[in-house]
């Protein structure tokens, strides 16, 4: 499969110009046999450093591309932060002119951070079908312990070879499968925010990411028989989220009340204990999980009016309790202009018909579960190490990661508690 990037450039019918970085993708068995071909077709030369982890340098043997200078990093609680940034931009020699990235997610993060701090050009050669993010136009780091998105830049092309896919460990295109499928219920929060306040929402965007997450849904049994063409579906719907991205400029259309999940968890906040790690995918695909089973619940009550109360900010005391130290401190910083402040209950109350239709194009979570389970992948909470009886806390604190208006963090306008005796139920 060949992707032409440069079509999704231009003025759109949203109104908006949708500005693309990524030149192309190529998704096809063995197309990293031919790496040096493309990269004389689109005019990428200069002097090369590769960067892997150990265990896709292996990955890669027989097929890895010529480089000047080759990095490679540890795999052993790697993690796109800080440290491994720092490391790797200490190693960069200084007349470096390209980097590529060989490997999953993380090492795309680290790799497109660098790119970005040396001012050099950026090529993705997944090693898995593990992230959405190998297109996008920024790294999402976790940075002192606080999930945040850095400036980055997008590849100038992606070559995925099929062949090294298929052979990485199944966990890995679990979790590429469990990222696309968030994009339900992200895609919901997106159009919810415009019903309510009128965000904008780009329709084509819309399309792109939804004809993603069906493309990953139908490929699910070809995955289990090992099917070339199941694969390039998931990698077509994997690049064209980062696509996606980069015509919106931010994750808006890919990332959620269920990425806002999985982030939390990432953070390891003081009040919350995550008992094993997942990779991220898999925590997002749980995560899509827990959203679509509170939405539909939400969309059950027909007349949301008598629930609504005024905007009431979650306090620092509160925050610093939950999220504990210096990571606290971030998320007080991140929710200083809380979005949620541009929501009334007036607002709220008139567009929850509308809301209430939204929320009926997610898949149920039986729906979610049953394809999450179809491939093996983790699909409850405690498959990700965290009890039910932290749900509330889960559902309350999750929003505050992300500054981002969702349906999840409207929840605070709404009063679930039984109102008192004489007490003021507004």
């Amino acid at each position: 499969m060949y992707i032409n990037a440069g079509i999704y450039s231009g003025r759109c019918d949203c109104g908006r110009t949708h500005e693309i970085f990524t030149k192309a993708a190529i998704i096809e068995p063995g197309c990293l046999s031919q790496f040096e071909m493309y990269m004389e077709n689109y005019g990428i030369s200069g002097k090369r450093c590769a960067l892997y982890a150990h265990n896709t340098f292996a990955a890669a043997e027989g097929k890895r591309p010529s480089a000047e200078q080759t990095i490679l990093i540890d795999p052993n609680g790697l993690h796109a932060d800080e440290k491994s940034t720092a490391e790797v931009l200490e190693k960069l020699e200084c007349d470096v002119e390209v980097i590529l990235a060989i490997g999953s997610g993380t090492i795309h993060d680290i790799a497109r951070y660098c790119a970005n701090a040396r001012g050099i050009r950026f090529v993705s050669v997944p090693t898995a079908a593990s992230v959405d993010g190998f297109c996008s136009t920024v790294a999402a780091m976790t940075w002192y312990g606080f999930k945040k998105t850095m400036p980055a830049v997008a590849p100038e092309i992606v070559i995925a070879d099929i062949d090294i896919i298929k052979k990485a460990p199944p966990e890995l295109v679990r979790s590429g499968v469990g990222d696309i499928i968030a994009k339900y219920t992200a895609l919901a929060d997106w159009e919810i925010s415009n019903a309510v306040t009128g965000e904008y929402l780009c329709r084509k965007i819309y399309d792109i990411m939804r004809l993603a997450a069906d493309a990953t849904v139908e490929s699910i049994s070809g995955i289990l028989e090992q099917s070339d063409d199941a694969y390039v579906k998931v990698m077509f719907a994997l690049v064209m989220s980062g696509i996606a991205m980069q015509m919106m400029g931010n994750s808006r259309p890919a990332s959620g009340a269920e990425h806002h999940i999985a982030h939390l968890t990432e953070m390891k906040p003081a009040a919350f204990e995550v008992r094993f790690p997942a990779l991220h995918g898999e925590k997002t695909g749980v995560g899509s999980v827990v959203a679509s089973r509170e939405y539909h619940r939400l969309a059950e009550i027909t007349d949301i009016s008598p629930l609504l109360r005024d905007y009431i900010p979650v306090t620092t005391k509160d925050i610093r309790a939950f999220f504990g130290g210096t990571l606290a401190e971030s998320i007080i910083k991140e929710n200083k202009h809380d979005c949620l402040k541009t929501v009334t209950k007036a607002s709220l109350g008139a567009a929850w018909p509308q809301i209430r239709e939204i929320v009926s194009t997610i898949p149920s979570p039986e729906r979610i579960e049953d394809l999450l389970s179809k491939l093996g992948a983790k699909k409850s909470l405690e498959n990700i190490g965290i009890s039910d009886t932290e749900l509330d806390s889960l559902l309350n604190y999750a929003p505050l990661v992300r500054n981002r208006l969702t349906l999840m963090r409207m929840r605070r306008l709404m009063n679930f508690e039984e109102p008192q005796e004489g007490a003021d139920n507004a």
